[in-house]
């Protein structure tokens, strides 16, 4: 597929200097490809870098691609800051476990090159709507209710469609898309969810009850989460860990698929169950022979 983006915004984590270094770097590659580039201004970048710093709402608005230099917390910034125009995201890991963001900086010169060709894949990720008390907010990986202290267990129902589902006393539950079910829903014991899937997967945080396990529903279903009892403390909804809202005794959340999903720009020999087995330290090794060992 050839394709030519030419207005590139840049992206990273904040008061990093090895992040400021990479970003440095892509800008000149990618000036030299005669790429018009634009940076978040909250990097700070240096003026020798040539790269107009533009605010992060303003930096979307321009740029057909969002490069984001980081870990996954930093791409789900980005989906935030892009998710009025979704322009697609292209991560460079310089994170930890980095599920997201899939370039290697080893690797990070030789990818951007042959995307600029248009070597690359794209593929387009299941965005979640959540609705709570305060407004109306997206998420890529999750929405979730939880207990705002650390205090007692909290009680709160669930619906999908219209029909109640269960009752739980626990610390929370999480409400993943697939691209979240790698994240906080996989460290509560959910399933891993490819990408491709329309679904969400309805995971309880540290149940009372031992026969409250995960579920996963259709991507078409409203999921609704009730606030029963907070045992004298507090409750809280958060969107991906970027916005959060207290939550009283008989709030509710409503969760459904965003209208519009993600798009994410991955390098050449781009595959998720490879990007499985090293994230997760799965062991096995393809045998093309036909051999079981």
């Amino acid at each position: 597929m050839a394709s030519r983006f030419a207005t590139i915004g840049l992206m990273g984590r904040v008061n990093d200097p090895q992040v400021t270094e990479m970003t440095v770097r892509l800008a000149r590659q990618l000036t030299e490809a005669q790429v018009t580039v634009y940076g978040d201004e909250a990097l700070a970048l240096p003026v020798s870098s040539g790269v107009q710093l533009l605010p992060i709402a303003l930096l979307a608005a321009k740029a057909d691609l969002l490069i984001v230099v980081g870990g996954d917390g930093t791409l789900l910034k980005a989906a935030h800051a892009v998710a009025v125009r979704p322009i697609p995201l292209l991560g460079v890991n310089l994170g930890r476990l980095g599920f997201l963001a899939d370039i290697t900086p080893d690797q990070v010169q030789d990818d951007i090159a042959a995307m600029l060709k248009g070597e690359y894949s794209r593929e387009d990720r299941l965005m979640l709507e959540g609705t709570g008390p305060g407004g109306t907010h997206p998420a890529l990986n999750d929405v979730v209710v939880h207990k705002s202290d650390g205090g007692r267990l909290i009680e709160f129902e669930t619906w999908v469609d219209g029909h109640f589902v269960c009752a739980y006393r626990a610390d929370g539950i999480v409400v993943a898309t697939p691209t979240g079910s790698t994240a906080y829903a996989l460290s509560g014991g959910g399933p891993i969810v490819h990408p491709a899937m329309d679904a969400i997967a309805l995971v309880p945080i540290c149940p009372h009850t031992l026969g409250d396990r995960p579920i996963v529903v259709s991507g078409k279903s409203v999921v609704e989460i009730r606030v029963g009892d907070t045992h004298g403390g507090r409750a809280q909804v958060t969107w991906d860990g970027q916005h959060a809202e207290l939550m009283d005794t008989g709030a509710r959340v409503q969760v459904k698929c965003a209208g519009q999903r993600l798009s994410f720009i991955h390098p050449r020999g781009y595959d998720y169950y490879t990007i499985l087995r090293t994230k997760l330290h799965w062991g096995g090794r393809a045998n093309h022979h036909g051999d079981k060992h």
